[in-house]
């Protein structure tokens, strides 16, 4: 029985390796879809703790030789599905409410400080997030993936669990969207 257990605590630790490699291979990429579907950093951030828990909790049944980034974003767009719905389920607090309502109000932290909102920033102008933001849930899913993520028809498919036809259809709809909402941000001065 030792042996059997030496074995077992070496596939754990190969595997505990493999996963480790591929996640430093794939952060980046990784945190920029989880930036569009959520919208700012620190949902962001939550979004890929919780995809890569659920990741290496069943990381035994990735098949070696497919794309472990796609992969992984299958379960980051189920994790924000799921949290999508589970927020939609419950009041939202308004925070500037709370503040002018209360006596001592609220101390935030300032937004503009976190770095990472910095870099983000010029990768994806805040105006295209606030579009991306604003579009129905399944068609910025489907933009983010193929447009910004340059998936193919098919990968975006397997994601999001639909035919081809209903991406190339969100795709459509997203983009025309998108587009409107863009066009009054640049003809509004932005805002």
């Amino acid at each position: 029985m030792p042996s059997l257990l030496k074995r077992s605590a070496k596939r754990v630790q190969q595997d505990l390796s493999a996963f480790e490699a591929l996640v430093e291979e794939y952060q980046r990429p990784m945190y920029r879809v989880a930036y569009r579907l959520a919208g700012n950093h620190d949902d962001a951030m939550d979004l890929i703790g919780e995809a890569l828990y659920e990741a290496f909790r069943n990381f035994g049944r990735f098949e070696p030789g497919t794309r472990f980034d796609r992969w992984l974003y299958r379960i980051m767009t189920n994790r924000h599905i799921d949290h999508v719905r589970r927020t939609a389920r419950r009041p939202v607090l308004s925070l500037d409410q709370v503040a002018e309502e209360s006596v001592g109000g609220w101390e935030l932290p300032d937004p503009e400080s976190d770095p990472s909102d910095l870099v983000m920033d010029d990768l994806l102008s805040e105006h295209m997030q606030t579009a991306l933001d604003e579009l129905p849930e399944e068609f910025r899913m489907a933009v983010i993936l193929a447009d910004l993520e340059e998936m193919t028809y098919d990968e975006v498919a397997q994601i999001l669990h639909c035919p081809v036809g209903t991406v190339r259809s969100r795709l459509h709809r997203g983009r025309m969207l998108l587009r409107q909402k863009l066009t009054v941000a640049a003809g509004s001065g932005g805002r």
